[in-house]
Formats: C-alpha cells, sequence, structure tokens
C-alpha cells in the first residue's frame, strides 16, 4: 500500500491558511439558563472558600474555636440561601426561615460578602428595616453587590442604604472609584460569554424576576448601584 500526501500546492495551503485566519469567529453564544448555572458556580466560590479555611482553622485550634464557628456557620447558611434561589423557578421561598426582616438579610448579606465592618456605613431607614423579604434573591443581589465591591474596591469605602418608599423598597450601595464596566455589566441584557461581570448580570436578571429594577447614578460619594424591589 502506498501512502500518498496531500497534492494541494504549498502556495494553495499558505492562502487557505491565511483566509481561515482572517475568517471572523463567531461570539460564543450562551442561554440565560447556561448562565444562570455558571452564576451560581461564581456565586459559590468565595463563601465555599471561605468555609474550607474556616473549618480547616478550626480542625487546628480547638478552644478558640468559637467565633471561627460562628462564622463558618453564617457562610453555610449563605450557601443554603444560594442553593435555594438555584432551585426557586419564581416566587417566594416558603422554607428555611424565610420570610426575614430586610435588616436581617442587609446584615447577613454583608457578613456572606467579607466586608470589613470599618469599611462599611450603613443606613437602613427605620420604616425598611422591618419588612419582611419572602425571597433568597433579596440577598443574593445585595450579596454580589457588596462582593465586587470587596473584591475589586481596593479597601474603598462602600455605604449601603435601603429605604422603603410608596411600595417600593429600595437598596442603594455606593462607593467611590467604581469603573463605568461595571455599569456595562449591570445594563448588559444577554449573559456574559465568559466569567467576567456575570455576577453583576445576574443582579439585574433576579432583580428584574422581582418584579424590579436595577439603575445606576455617580455622585460625589461615588457610583451608586441602586436597586428598587416591591415591597409585596
Amino acid at each position: 500500500m502506498t501512502i500518498t500526501g496531500d497534492t494541494t500546492t504549498g502556495r494553495s495551503r499558505t492562502g487557505f491558511l491565511r483566509r481561515l485566519r482572517r475568517r471572523p469567529v463567531d461570539p460564543v453564544v450562551v442561554t440565560e439558563e447556561e448562565a444562570l448555572v455558571r452564576a451560581l458556580c461564581h456565586d459559590l466560590g468565595t463563601p465555599l472558600a471561605s468555609l474550607h479555611a474556616l473549618l480547616g482553622h478550626l480542625a487546628r485550634e480547638g478552644a478558640d474555636a468559637d467565633p471561627v464557628a460562628e462564622l463558618a456557620l453564617a457562610q453555610a447558611d449563605s450557601l443554603v440561601s444560594m442553593l435555594r434561589t438555584a432551585s426557586a423557578t419564581g416566587g417566594a421561598l416558603p422554607a428555611g426561615g424565610w420570610p426575614r426582616a430586610l435588616v436581617d438579610v442587609v446584615r447577613a448579606s454583608l457578613q456572606a460578602s467579607g466586608l470589613p465592618a470599618g469599611q462599611v456605613r450603613l443606613d437602613v431607614e427605620p420604616a425598611a428595616a422591618e419588612v419582611p423579604v419572602g425571597d433568597a434573591r433579596v440577598q443574593r443581589i445585595l450579596t454580589n453587590l457588596l462582593e465586587n465591591a470587596h473584591r475589586h474596591g481596593a479597601g474603598r469605602p462602600v455605604e449601603v442604604a435601603a429605604d422603603v418608599r410608596e411600595g417600593w423598597v429600595q437598596l442603594v450601595v455606593t462607593q467611590p472609584g467604581v469603573p463605568d464596566r461595571v455599569v456595562e455589566h449591570l445594563q448588559a441584557r444577554r449573559p456574559p460569554g465568559d466569567l467576567t461581570g456575570l455576577g453583576l448580570w445576574s443582579v439585574q436578571r433576579q432583580a428584574r424576576e422581582l418584579g424590579g429594577r436595577v439603575t445606576c447614578r455617580r455622585g460625589p460619594a461615588g457610583l451608586g448601584v441602586v436597586v428598587d424591589l416591591p415591597d409585596r
């Protein structure tokens, strides 16, 4: 048997490869279902890493484990919240401690985000503090925004405000020095093809699912991400 080589000339092969390189590459199309799974994996990363480190510390420290155990428990609660969010196709989640007071949701989100207490200024209006929250997605929205401020904010101060007016609850996360790409991720109508900005995209997606909206405004204190949700 004779093994014959390709009879295409070297010149034609070179021309073909040149044309192939110039051919535009189709962008990766990601369905919203795929993006939500990616967002869940993205969101699970921080609490899983924290939980792993905290439990490792528990195994080494013994008697000094109580404060660490509390932090580990908070991270575990955050994981449970995310899994309930993933399993919910919409509406409220009736089991597992929901509904919860809005002020408790805000505090849990701050704790899960990893932001140091000294970096955060909290302003929850009394009328908003006791508003019942019946859906874990509210906590995921706020936690995502705060985690982003923690990871990419270079230690700059963060202000978290909550208010209620005319049937709407308003959550505002403000930080100076936030780049325009954060606004782009929050306003994107389609999920990103990679993980870049996926957590922020999921913020506006979940807010829409809850009948709300996400807007951005710049002021002297920096960029404010405003989440308006119906009080129902």
